[in-house]
């Protein structure tokens, strides 16, 4: 489960490869949780997106309990909840619920974006009566934390309420995620481990320095504990690492002009690449090649960041050539056997 100087970790978005529906995206991501629990990794976390066609996984805290009964030791997460949709109460019961089913292995990744455009941000709305504030994130923060860990002020009107909670599952693991400088600061404030997504903005460094700089020790950290996500393709050639990245540079295109599309096929994501010229560029690190070359570059990563843990992420459409990317990048780092990860 760990390399020499950090932990290493998945975070699944649930791709819905094109012809195929979110219930095979489903399935693959059960079997991809089971893959990398006995390849060695450390956790698998689970991303919120709404409104798309080519991620299925627009509810995390619902797909956590299905992985959890397919599993045994891995750590289960949310990659995460973006808590701006719901009702902090609503999210300590659930995640207290899910760690009931699988005690000691959950995690709650808590997020600011929507996770959608404004439109289906707003319709997720119970209240369409005006806007949500989008400050408000600070509070909402606290009072789920409250919930978890040693309850709201006795003369809050909702501080009873810890009381009910699912009880038997032991400490939910919270944790803040973001790409930006107020999640750093966030995290830091209130003293949780932080994951950057480098994956999606991979000039990071300020929020990482930030974050160690400012940490203040609480009741679940003593100090600094960061998490990057990055994308890695390993394959058996860096040409067919390259390759396999194709669909996903394909859905990035179109989604950045406004299009969503399900996860095309290699071919013809790579027809499409041969007639683009302006394909829009954004610094988006990306980890691709063999086994060894995966390892250096990760091992760059984290070092450039000074991760305790990396999160490895990818959307392919070849199920298979997933579950093998992640085997090889195991095996690479000794996280399992080379007979326990084939």
């Amino acid at each position: 489960m760990m390399t020499d100087t950090f932990l290493l970790s998945v975070l699944d978005q649930s791709p819905i490869e094109e012809g195929h529906t979110a219930s095979d995206a489903l399935r693959n991501t059960i079997d991809l949780a089971q893959t990398c629990e006995a390849a060695g990794y450390h956790r698998y976390w689970l991303a919120e997106h709404h409104a798309s066609p080519g991620l299925a996984g627009c509810a995390p805290e619902v797909l956590m309990g299905p992985v959890a009964l397919a599993t045994h030791r891995i750590r289960l997460g949310s990659g995460g909840i973006m808590l701006p949709h719901y009702s902090p109460f609503k999210v300590a019961e659930t995640f207290k619920l899910l760690a009931a089913l699988a005690p000691d292995r959950i995690d709650l990744g808590l997020g600011r974006a929507p996770g959608t455009d404004g439109r289906t941000s707003y319709a997720l709305q119970r209240d369409r009566s005006r806007r949500m504030p989008v400050d408000d994130f600070p509070q909402n923060l606290a009072e789920v934390l409250a919930y978890l860990g040693n309850g709201l002020p006795e003369d809050h009107p909702f501080a009873s309420l810890k009381d009910t909670l699912p009880t038997g599952g032991g400490t939910v693991e919270p944790w803040l995620l973001g790409s930006s400088i107020e999640s750093a600061a966030w995290a830091a404030e209130v003293g949780l481990p932080y994951c950057i997504a480098d994956f999606i903005n991979s000039d990071g460094l300020p929020q990482a320095e930030l974050y160690k700089r400012h940490f203040r020790p609480s009741r679940w950290l003593d100090k600094p504990y960061l998490m990057v996500a990055s994308w890695a393709i390993a394959a058996p050639s860096r040409a067919e690492a390259e390759r396999l990245a194709v669909p996903a540079r394909m859905m990035f295109h179109h989604l950045v002009r406004g299009e969503l599309i399900p996860v095309p096929s290699v071919e013809k994501a790579e027809n499409w690449a041969a007639t683009i010229v302006d394909a829009p560029q954004r610094n988006r690190r990306s980890i691709l090649g063999s086994p060894s070359e995966v390892k250096a570059q990760v091992d760059e990563a984290a070092a450039f960041y000074g991760a305790d843990e990396m999160m490895l992420v990818n959307i392919m459409p070849d199920h298979e050539a997933r579950k093998r990317s992640y085997r090889l990048i195991a095996a690479e780092y000794g996280l399992a056997s080379p007979a326990q990860a084939a």
